[in-house]
């Protein structure tokens, strides 16, 4: 899926984003997590910042290989496999939009980090809509290049379901009355869209998966992402809401849970199994990952269960682990690429 030629000597192709979304959901998992870790907070301050410096990196370079060739950048829409993956762009923004909030106000202060957490949250919000409608549009019309079904095909629609979880955390900075209203039923309606295009696709990728097939190891952790994040935005949106909406995020959330961790033991062993060399799909493994971390913190705050305080903990021990493997190998393949 994601190769070596992807790397940006070569091109800053939308997969690359995915990097920023799993060094964001590092930072932005810590918050969530039950207890505390001296000197953790700060350390994911630090990792946030660098995820916000990875994404204008590349939102300059992807920039500047637009304006060169716009043909051959948006030639990504037609390939089978790249087309999906216009959905990180916009999922990268939320990411890191949502650590501004909620790490970057002790750099910079609660005003700016609002403006540009409002900022990036509106963008992420717009585009990933455009794909969650356009990218199923260009399939259904040929206009995608004929391909096997993957779980890359949920990247286009997940992005609603980040802005869902990420704009609770908006709510209470707005005025009461209509407007925190508005904002709360329009989270709800994204989480939808991204629920129901996320059930029409699991019964093709889970055909595929018990029929096997190449390259489905590291894709297939990709299922985790909207499993974890409805879970994440069930709970978070039930917060603000109140006693209902509590109620309603725990019987959501604790059936998808334990359905994602059953994914989760699936997916560990099939990498496992296949043994595969390190590629950029690699970081299929951090961000879908970090959101089973998040859905199962607001579980655990939701609950007062210690099976899910611990899981929580547990988990983010092994997105931590996951993480700094990926972006070493990501470094050092990238050195050489250059060299």
């Amino acid at each position: 899926m994601f190769t070596t030629s992807s790397l940006p000597r070569a091109g800053t192709t939308p997969n690359w984003f995915a990097s920023v979304m799993g060094t964001g959901i590092v930072a932005n998992a810590v918050p969530t997590l039950p207890g505390h870790v001296p000197g953790l907070r700060s350390v994911a301050t630090v990792v946030w910042a660098g995820a916000a410096l990875w994404l204008v990196v590349l939102c300059v370079s992807f920039g500047r290989e637009l304006r060169r060739d716009p043909s051959g950048q948006l030639a990504h829409l037609r390939d089978p496999v790249l087309a999906h993956f216009w959905g990180a762009p916009p999922m990268a923004l939320l990411t890191v939009g949502a650590g501004t909030l909620t790490l970057g106000q002790e750099w910079i202060g609660l005003g700016p980090a609002l403006a540009v957490a409002w900022t990036l949250w509106t963008v992420g919000t717009v585009l990933g809509l455009v794909t969650a409608v356009g990218l199923p549009y260009r399939m259904s019309t040929g206009q995608v290049g004929d391909g096997e079904v993957f779980a890359g095909w949920l990247m286009p629609v997940v992005p609603p379901m980040v802005s869902a979880a990420t704009g609770a955390a908006l709510i209470p900075h707005l005025p009461a009355g209509q407007a925190r209203l508005t904002m709360l039923l329009g989270c709800y309606a994204l989480f939808g869209v991204s629920l129901f295009a996320t059930l029409a696709l699991l019964p093709l990728i889970w055909h595929r998966l018990v029929r096997g097939g190449p390259g489905l190891a590291p894709t297939v952790w990709i299922v985790l992402g909207p499993l974890g994040q409805s879970i994440t935005a069930a709970n978070l949106l039930g917060a603000v809401q109140g006693p209902t909406g509590r109620l309603a995020g725990i019987i959501y959330g604790v059936p998808t849970w334990g359905f994602a961790m059953l994914w989760l033991v699936l997916a560990a062993a099939l990498v496992i199994r296949a043994r595969a060399g390190f590629s950029l799909s690699w970081w299929s493994f951090t961000f879908p990952l970090g959101t089973c971390v998040t859905g199962t913190s607001a579980l655990a705050a939701a609950t007062h269960a210690d099976l899910f305080a611990v899981t929580a903990v547990g988990l983010y021990v092994l997105l931590a682990a996951l993480w700094l493997t990926v972006a070493v190998r990501t470094v050092r393949v990238s050195v050489a690429g250059r060299a």
